[in-house]
């Protein structure tokens, strides 16, 4: 039987081998549940629920409903025992990834590779974003600093935006270099210089 902390790490690694460059952030909040990862790769974002043999289905249907919010496209891997029945309980939009034991070893098969999730909302995205990451697509755009408006106020402004006058795929990949280039190590000097200065102390890690 599969557990979820025995799945983790080899499944970054066949992520990587599907997807190349890949940035995994794990345990994120959103909305009323928690992603258990989220892949960043260089074009857009995407939710992975893990379910293992150890799982089940009970809270899944709030959680897709939460993933599709937030994300560009969305996976679920699961344990063999659920192999047979995932389907059911994901939109046929979301990939599937399972996971089976042999010999001691995790094998992973791509049952399904994800498409684009017609639900995500660029609103729920960009709360994803601390607020100096916010500072640069605000700069990156050509928008206005609104240095003493809340970060709920500055996602708002950056998702009405969006498609007339910010381009929905240069976003994207301005949002994924942002959180490629994000240093948990520092966030709070980070956020207390950038509440100090009038310039945002986040790098530009690509010039748009």
């Amino acid at each position: 039987m599969t557990h979820d902390k025995d799945i983790r790490e080899p499944l970054f690694d066949f992520l990587e081998e599907q997807y190349g460059k890949i940035r995994i952030i794990e345990e994120k909040t959103m909305g009323s549940s928690r992603a258990d990862v989220v892949m960043v790769t260089d074009t857009g974002l995407c939710g992975l629920e893990i379910k293992s043999d150890a799982d089940t289905y009970a809270r899944l249907s709030r959680q897709v409903k939460d993933y599709d919010q937030y994300f560009d496209y969305n996976l679920a891997a699961v344990g063999s025992s659920h192999g047979l029945h995932i389907e059911e309980h994901v939109p046929e939009y979301w990939g599937i990834i399972t996971v089976e034991e042999t010999a001691g070893q995790l094998d992973f098969y791509m049952l399904r590779k994800p498409r684009k999730n017609p639900k995500m909302c660029w609103q729920k995205k960009l709360e994803i974003l601390w607020r100096p990451e916010l500072a640069c697509l605000q700069e990156w755009n050509g928008m206005p600093k609104y240095r003493e408006k809340s970060k709920a106020f500055v996602v708002k402004k950056i998702a009405e935006r969006v498609p007339d006058k910010i381009d929905e795929d240069r976003l994207s990949r301005q949002v994924c270099a942002l959180l490629f280039e994000r240093d948990y190590t520092t966030i709070s000097d980070t956020l207390k210089e950038y509440r100090k200065t009038s310039v945002s102390t986040v790098k530009s890690p690509v010039v748009w």
